[in-house]
């Protein structure tokens, strides 16, 4: 008896132990979104070029877009990107058929959808789009909610093919679920499924990841670019977030105040911005304004090389933050001497503030946590600063 006595609470402790494990296993599981459905069964759509060409849109004569010209090749992921009211949605609405533009037009591969003289329905442009608010019906269940843009087919061709779009993105045991019951990410998910049943040949998607926490973002990132490869659809995305066209575009169109500033791959704009505004919106810099002299312009961190300005132009030079290399003085070797005035840490990365002798404004850079360097550099340190060619630019000053 006493042996069963000394062994009974030790049991009961152990078993109480792992049902806590097992709570807290099932707690974590909760926490990590599931991925979504099995690749490659979602079905192909027929992709179609679409082209803005010359595009102008007022409201009571204020210009919103202005002389916008851009195609988005077929099968491709073209991302809007741009700050706020810088024409991004109301482009995407004049293509979805929701607004009128003023003037220029917009074609379907070779077909003119609307311009001066035509103006197709929005529901026989063979175009999906997929909502900010992703705008479910909210008296409608989740596969009534995919049901409703697959009304021209018979009922088993669109059951078929509303189950194959919940399946693909993880939510089959959901369908008779409202809108009401699903998290923020899985109404998006049924956003897109529901845009993508009819497999249009045009998907367009207003800034769909920006109502999510950054926890969710990143997988629904990835796994909505993973279906659009799958059905090949001509996607055209709407972000504020560079990070985001850079990991999801093949060609990212980047607007300001109406305007198209630059288009092209992502290393295109990252690596050869044409305009100061181009190159900031992809990354802090460090501005400088000068005048060439020798083809070059001369700056607190030395030279930098003008390219095709000619000597006496007056132009600006920005640096990246990221493309400055520090180093602890050593009284020796090449770069720009300097003390470190501030650093703060921001997770993956060290921010530091350093002062230049001559200089009024501190120099901005930013280190690694995992750089060796990092490891020896504190506040009121000595160092030394060395550009980086690559991350340097130099634009007109007009």
């Amino acid at each position: 008896m006493r042996g069963e006595t000394s062994i009974r609470p030790c049991r009961a402790a152990s078993l109480a132990k792992d049902r806590a494990m097992k709570s807290d296993t099932v707690r974590l599981q909760q926490q990590i979104p599931a991925r979504w459905g099995v690749p490659n069964t979602a079905g192909v759509s027929i992709p179609h070029e679409l082209t803005f060409d010359d595009v102008c849109y007022d409201i009571e004569d204020a210009p919103i877009l202005k002389n916008v010209s851009l195609t988005a090749p077929s099968g491709s992921v073209t991302c809007l990107l741009g700050p706020s009211g810088s024409g991004k949605t109301s482009l995407l609405r004049i293509a979805a058929g929701m607004q009128r533009q003023t003037a220029g037009r917009v074609l379907l591969d070779d077909r003119e959808i609307c311009g001066d003289k035509i103006f197709m329905p929005p529901e026989k442009r063979g175009i999906g789009l997929v909502f900010q608010d992703y705008a479910l019906f909210p008296h409608l269940n989740i596969l009534d909610n995919v049901l409703f843009g697959l009304r021209h087919l018979g009922r088993e061709a669109r059951m078929e093919q509303a189950g194959k779009m919940l399946n693909r993105v993880g939510l089959a045991d959901r369908a008779s679920d409202f809108p009401h019951n699903l998290s923020g990410g899985e109404q998006q998910r049924v956003a897109l499924a529901r845009a993508m049943a009819p497999r249009p040949g045009v998907l367009l998607m207003d800034e769909p990841f920006s109502g999510l926490d950054a926890r969710l973002r990143d997988m629904m990132r990835d796994e909505t670019l993973g279906i659009l490869r799958e059905t090949r659809a001509t996607s055209v995305i709407v972000t504020h977030d560079p990070e985001e066209a850079l990991r999801m575009g093949d060609q990212i169109a980047l607007l300001n105040e109406g305007r198209l500033e630059q288009a092209g791959s992502g290393q295109d704009l990252y690596y050869k911005p044409n305009s100061l505004f181009a190159a900031g919106f992809f990354s802090e810099l460090n501005i400088f304004a000068g005048r060439v002299t020798q083809a070059a312009v001369q700056t607190p961190l030395g030279r930098i090389e003008a390219g095709e300005f000619s000597n006496g132009d007056d132009v600006v030079a920005a640096i990246r933050v990221g493309a400055i290399e520090i180093a602890k003085s050593s009284g020796e070797g090449s770069g720009v001497p300097g003390r470190i005035l501030s650093m703060n840490f921001s997770g993956d990365h060290n921010h530091l503030n350093v002062g230049i002798s001559g200089y009024d404004t501190p120099i901005r850079t930013r280190v690694a946590v995992g750089s060796e360097v990092i490891h020896h550099l504190q506040v009121g340190d000595d160092v030394v600063l060395t550009p980086k060619k690559h991350g340097a630019f130099v634009f007109s000053a007009g």
